[in-house]
């Protein structure tokens, strides 16, 4: 397999990628991440394609062999509103109370930068998925922030720990809500690299 590189700190999306059977080094981008776009799949989509560029065009100077870089981002929009991360626990329980019994989507956009065959090759793409949350009680709510999972998640919650008792039910990828479209990625990745 070539080489890959993952322009992420996220720990989420390196657990996906290694419950897949993926090896790869982890080196995060901190390009800024300043997008022109306002609709939820181009924005997330320009800002993997900012982190994968980013770490490409370094990787690519000293690079020895074939390598791919891959870049994500994952946010939560409501009635095409981008929910970003809560600046408090007040501000978690607004976006909360917003969502509760209602759906909203959550856009993963992922980009690949390939460095394959001594050319450069590049491939983004999104995922949606749409979640729908219960009929919540102001004290279901607050129960659920009691605990520090909502910190630095968009839209609030972590479908993957205790958030998961808020949804009830989603439509699409679920490891897309945690971060990373994995079975995607995987038909990505082996399109750009064949079988290698």
């Amino acid at each position: 397999m070539i080489k890959l590189i993952l322009a992420s700190g996220s720990p989420r999306r390196r657990e996906l990628l290694s419950k897949i059977g993926y090896t790869f080094e982890v080196i995060p981008s901190d390009a800024p991440e300043i997008v022109t776009e306002s609709q939820p799949a181009k924005v997330v989509e320009a800002l993997s394609r900012l982190k994968a560029r980013d770490i490409y065009e370094r990787s690519k100077v000293t690079a020895l062999e074939d390598f791919v870089v891959l870049g994500a981002d994952t946010i939560v929009a409501f009635e095409d509103q981008i929910m970003g991360k809560p600046v408090d626990k007040a501000h978690a329980y607004e976006m909360l109370k917003s969502l509760q019994g209602r759906e909203h989507s959550v856009y993963t956009g992922v980009t690949l930068c390939g460095w394959i065959d001594g050319r450069n090759v590049e491939d983004t793409f999104h995922v949606r998925t749409i979640v729908k949350f219960f009929n919540l009680t102001d004290a279901e709510i607050e129960e659920y922030l009691s605990h520090s999972e909502y910190e630095d998640k968009a839209g609030s919650y972590a479908i993957q720990g205790l958030g998961t008792l808020l949804v009830e039910k989603i439509d699409g990828d679920f490891n897309n809500v945690v971060g990373l479209p994995v079975a995607s990625v995987h038909r990505h990745l082996s399109a750009m690299c064949g079988n290698r």
